[in-house]
């Protein structure tokens, strides 16, 4: 089919315009294309920058549940006066105490030199575990003297007791009717341990 050269130019006006709707048509998509992409660009880096911040959060509340817990744990070592220099007088204070109060028939003790159990490294400095052994000879007139003794020393507070070795012999004396005879004596390595913190403030 030919057009004649008068149709011709009445179509140029209706092409011209087809052509430029399609280009704009085209050019929308395109925009609209180029902003979806952008808006899911967008969409990814908030969700990325959500899921940072969840995670910081979640660091800093294990972060404040971890000092809390340690704080608590520093807190009963401080009321338990673990924490510091050994405590050698109130040891024998608290020791004397509990023989008056037991009425306990016969005790001999020492205490001997301070060592070191063991040191850990700590932020602002390291923490030292030391024990000093009190080396103890004690008559009984039966068991549960000793297991009272040991429950009393370990309530008192001023150290961490920990009992290395006890041995318990029966002493051979025959019981009289004129008093009491300890049947049983209990010779006993036990540890005084105590911690110093290196990088606490003085």
């Amino acid at each position: 089919m030919r057009f004649s050269s008068e149709e011709l130019r009445k179509l140029a006006l209706p092409a011209l315009a087809f052509l430029a709707f399609a280009a704009a048509g085209t050019g929308l998509i395109w925009s609209a294309g180029q902003s979806a992409e952008r808006a899911q660009r967008e969409v990814t880096v908030a969700q990325e920058e959500r899921r940072q911040s969840a995670e910081r959060l979640a660091r800093i509340a294990e972060e404040e549940r971890e000092v809390k817990e340690k704080l608590d744990v520093y807190r009963r070592l401080a009321q338990l006066r673990i924490l510091g220099d050994e405590q050698r007088l109130e040891w024998a204070d608290t020791i004397t105490r509990i023989r008056t109060q037991r009425e306990l028939l016969d005790m001999r003790y020492r205490v001997e030199k301070q060592r070191l159990l063991t040191s850990l490294p700590a932020k602002a400095g390291s923490v030292d575990f030391h024990a000093s052994t009190m080396k103890l000879d004690l008559l009984l007139l039966h068991e549960d003297d000793l297991l009272r003794f040991l429950a009393d020393l370990r309530a008192s507070g001023n150290a961490f007791y920990s009992v290395q070795r006890c041995l318990v012999t029966r002493t051979g004396q025959a019981a009289t009717g004129t008093g009491l005879t300890p049947r049983l004596r209990a010779e006993c390595d036990i540890d005084l341990i105590t911690i110093l913190d290196r990088g606490a403030k003085r």
